[in-house]
């Protein structure tokens, strides 16, 4: 328990958390990535399909959300 409070603590000092969700992670596989495209999607209000194209150009949700804000609002 006390590990799991250390850890998560790095992980928000870090930057690698947003609100109540982890935005660096690998996304190795489906459900990761279904995660990621979901997280994106509520984040903009944008469509799935938008969302995941995101996703996979920029290889992890900070990068897509951080690449949108800069470009598109």
């Amino acid at each position: 328990m006390i590990l799991n409070i250390i850890t998560t603590t790095v992980m928000i000092k870090l930057g690698r958390v947003k609100g109540n969700k982890m935005v660096s992670m690998q996304l190795k596989n489906k459900k990761l990535i279904e995660r990621g495209t979901r997280m994106i999607d509520e984040e903009l209000n944008i469509q799935r399909k938008a969302a995941r194209i995101l996703l996979h150009q920029h290889g992890c949700i900070k990068k897509a959300l951080e690449f949108y804000k800069q470009n598109y609002q």
